[in-house]
């Protein structure tokens, strides 16, 4: 039996769209990938709110993380951490030899700009990395007043986490004047694992110009001088499959509408906090609560791992807490195709078996 997913990434895919990563392969220097990479690109412009070059690359997320702060990092990074993904950025810093400071939030806290503007204001750091959606603690953070303290350093690259967040909430990136905004397809994009993407600035283009070790398979001035260069295609093969299906996915998010999609994302978040509040407690501080997913505090002191594997019997997953949140919380995504009504079907499952 297939298991209903309310955990924070890989989602439900519709079937539609998984059809559409059966489709037969075509060369991926042909006119056709050519095609169909610049029609994702326009398409995820749209998405993001941006006029700056998309990037793809056939990794997770992670991938794109760890070569945007390897690539465009020339003196030191500042990193901001409210959980275990912004902990990993820093971590990749370390592990490629880049320069870094890891700057945490308490758990369950965001990244304030006034943290940003302590750091910023030294002089230290050419690299800023914020996580807007953190699936760990269910914090995202208040993006728009970091932005504000970030444009006031010209030469500091903004380095944006919107794996969980981008498509599911409205991250307008030329208006935030991010850098680097990085997501990947398995989470409120509505796809598969396996695709990242990315879209970059001329200035972090300039910044990875003056950094000689950008590594190879996620030099990002090097995918970028290549689709320049060769009509939208890549120096390695892409995953053609998923390309199809993001391509075929996009329009079904056009077609939806943006402020649509962006709306029912928070209406069935508001529905999840709701019903925490009632049961338990949630975990962040309402004012920084994610839009697709939410964190909720284990104050009832049930064990977990039973809930989840009593609602598998009934067709349902949700997440355990992550590391050291596993049984102290639990999460509900909320994101994708996942609908109100999907949302309600779950919670009175649980209702019923905590009961």
């Amino acid at each position: 039996m297939h298991k209903k997913l309310f955990i924070p990434g890989p989602v439900d895919v519709a079937p539609d769209v998984l059809e559409k990563m059966a489709t037969p392969m075509i060369g991926h220097r042909t006119k056709d990938a050519s095609n169909l990479q610049r029609s994702i690109s326009e398409k995820m412009q749209k998405v993001m709110f941006t006029d700056r070059q998309i990037l793809l690359s056939t990794s997770s997320g992670s991938g794109l993380m760890e070569g945007a702060i390897r690539s465009c990092t020339r003196k030191r990074a500042a990193v901001f951490s409210v959980g275990a993904f912004g902990k990993r950025w820093h971590e990749m810093a370390v592990a490629n030899g880049v320069l870094a400071d890891l700057f945490e939030s308490e758990m369950g806290k965001p990244t304030t700009p006034g943290m940003v503007e302590e750091a910023l204001a030294t002089g230290k750091y050419d690299l800023v990395t914020i996580t807007h959606n953190e699936t760990s603690t269910g914090v995202m953070n208040p993006v728009e007043a970091i932005a504000k303290i970030i444009k006031k350093y010209p030469d500091v690259v903004f380095a944006l986490d919107t794996v969980s967040s981008m498509a599911g909430t409205k991250i307008e990136v030329d208006q935030l004047d991010v850098d680097i905004c990085i997501t990947s397809t398995q989470k409120a994009l509505g796809l598969p694992p396996g695709l990242a993407i990315c879209s970059i600035s001329e200035k972090a283009i300039e910044a990875a110009k003056q950094v000689s070790t950008r590594g190879y398979y996620l030099d990002l001035l090097a995918l970028y001088e290549y689709i320049q260069k060769k009509d939208y295609q890549y120096p390695s093969t892409p995953s053609l499959s998923h390309m199809f299906a993001l391509d075929y996915q996009l329009n079904h998010i056009l077609e939806e509408g943006l402020e649509n999609r962006f709306q029912r994302h928070l209406e069935m978040a508001k529905y999840v906090r709701s019903w925490a509040e009632k049961h338990f407690e949630l975990f962040p501080e309402e004012a920084y609560a994610s839009n697709t997913l939410t964190t909720i505090r284990n104050t009832k002191g049930i064990s977990v791992a039973d809930l989840n594997k009593k609602l598998g019997e009934r067709g349902y997953s949700i997440s355990n807490g992550y590391g050291s949140l596993k049984e102290k919380t639990f999460r509900i995504a909320h994101m994708a195709e996942t609908t109100l009504e999907d949302l309600k079907a779950l919670l009175n499952e649980i209702d019923d078996i905590i009961k």
